[in-house]
């Protein structure tokens, strides 16, 4: 048993053995209905070991961390084009908030919000034949996996009460900065976000941001070396909503947290680590998953600072 794995074990024990609170993301009724006290945390590291605990082959919506991979995409398509559409900037405001982009003009803070991971969905619309089919195939080829897919009664749910977000996107259609038909346009994101997957399969996936030798240079949907550190820059600084400034302070590496619970961590040539419990905190992100990985880099000096 390497360092790594010793760490996590205790670490995963210790959690488990301490306060659980917060509250599901209830307002999205199909995710009320998940036991609130699972836990799972999986690790892959650049040298091919993998170690997890837990729930870590326990499949849940990853909700906005599916953000960072829809960003990718459309990024690797549309190149520093998309960057004209949406910024880079933390927001400083809750995830769907409306304020900003009234003085913006349209465009978003940054991709990791909602209203910026709407106009990501419509450049995803427009230039793809079956964005969702197409996204799909993206994540598996990533982790070569392909058994990866979508909740649609979780899409539907998030669809009955996503008032919200269809705001944001008419909003947004009113600078001219949507340039589908937002039903369309929504019906992809609500989708995008029902993505199901496993700690596991998510430290699979999102080692294409760790190093060079995960990314493909046969496949063009695969980013290389400038874009992941651009998107790995993106996550550190607005992966956590409000709340992202906290995670860099504490943890000390660039990760995207999703309201299903789910975390995932990037350490560039060194390894990915996803942390999942459904109890979010007062700011939206999983209360023991930022415990884990606040006590998981302290105690291997694994922050990039």
């Amino acid at each position: 048993m390497d360092d790594f794995e010793k760490i996590i074990r205790d670490t995963y024990n210790d959690i488990c053995n301490g306060k659980n609170i917060g509250n599901v993301a209830d307002y999205i009724p199909e995710l009320s209905c998940v036991d609130p006290d699972q836990l799972g945390v999986h690790i892959h590291t650049i040298e091919g070991n993998s170690y997890g605990y837990g729930d870590y082959q326990t499949k849940f919506s990853v909700q906005s961390i599916a953000k960072v991979l829809s960003l990718s995409l459309a990024y690797q398509i549309e190149g520093d084009a998309i960057w004209k559409r949406v910024g880079v900037e933390p927001s400083g405001n809750p995830y769907n908030s409306l304020v900003q982009l009234e003085d913006d003009e349209g465009i978003p803070r940054n991709p990791l919000i909602n209203a910026g991971a709407i106009v990501v969905c419509d450049i995803l619309v427009s230039r793809l034949e079956d964005p969702k089919a197409d996204f799909l195939d993206f994540i598996q080829d990533c982790c070569g996996a392909r058994n990866i897919g979508y909740n649609n009664k979780v899409a539907d749910s998030e669809k009955s009460v996503g008032y919200r977000n269809v705001a944001l996107c008419n909003y947004i259609k009113s600078f001219g900065n949507i340039e589908n038909e937002p039903d369309e346009v929504l019906d992809f994101y609500f989708t995008m976000c029902s993505l199901e997957m496993t700690c596991e399969e998510l430290t699979s996936v999102f080692m294409f941001l760790v190093s060079s030798k995960y990314r493909s240079q046969q496949n063009n949907k695969i980013l290389n070396e400038t874009k992941a550190n651009r998107i790995n820059a993106i996550m550190q600084v607005c992966g956590f909503y409000d709340e992202s400034g906290e995670f860099s302070f504490k943890v000390g590496l660039p990760g995207k947290s999703g309201v299903g619970g789910g975390i995932i961590a990037v350490h560039p040539e060194k390894y990915t680590i996803a942390v999942w419990s459904p109890r979010l905190n007062k700011k939206g992100n999983s209360y023991r998953g930022m415990k884990f990985l606040e006590q998981f880099t302290s105690a291997t000096d694994s922050s990039i600072f």
